[in-house]
C-alpha cells in the first residue's frame, strides 16, 4: 500500500507533461495548418477560442507537473553530479515551457504558432533528459 503515492505522482506527471505538450504541439501543427485555409477573422477567432479552451488545462498541468516534481526530486536524494547537471537543463527547459504555454494562450497573441512550437520541442527535449536521467539513475 506503500507505494501507492510514488506510482500516482509519477502517473501524475507523465500524464500532464503528455498533455501540455501534446496540445501544445497539436496546436502548432494541426490548428496552424487548419487556419491557414480560413479567412483571417475567423482563423483568429479560431486560435483565440482554441487558446481560451487550452489555457486553463495548461494551468492545471503546471501545477500538476510543479507538485510531482517537488515529490519525485524530495523522495530520491542523493544524485551523481552529472545527474544534477541534466537536471538543471531539464528543470531550466520545463521553465521555457510553462511560459511558452502561459503567453501562447494569450488571446490576440500573432506569434502564438511559433511560440507553441518552441514550446513543443523544448518539451519534447525535456521528455528526451528525462528518459535519459531514468537510465542513468
Amino acid at each position: 500500500m506503500k507505494d501507492v503515492l510514488p506510482v500516482l505522482m509519477r502517473w501524475l506527471h507523465i500524464s500532464a507533461a503528455a498533455l501540455l505538450v501534446g496540445g501544445l504541439l497539436y496546436g502548432r501543427l494541426v490548428l496552424k495548418a487548419t487556419s491557414e485555409t480560413l479567412a483571417p477573422d475567423v482563423a483568429e477567432k479560431l486560435g483565440d477560442s482554441a487558446a481560451a479552451l487550452f489555457r486553463p488545462r495548461v494551468i492545471a498541468c503546471v501545477l500538476a507537473l510543479l507538485l510531482s516534481g517537488v515529490y519525485n526530486i524530495l523522495t530520491s536524494p542523493g544524485h551523481h553530479p552529472w545527474y544534477q547537471m541534466w537536471l538543471g537543463v531539464k528543470l531550466l527547459l520545463a521553465l521555457h515551457v510553462f511560459a511558452a504555454g502561459f503567453l501562447a494562450t494569450r488571446p490576440g497573441n500573432p506569434r502564438r504558432a511559433r511560440i507553441m512550437a518552441g514550446a513543443g520541442l523544448s518539451g519534447l527535449i525535456v521528455i528526451l533528459i528525462a528518459d535519459y536521467l531514468k537510465n542513468i539513475y
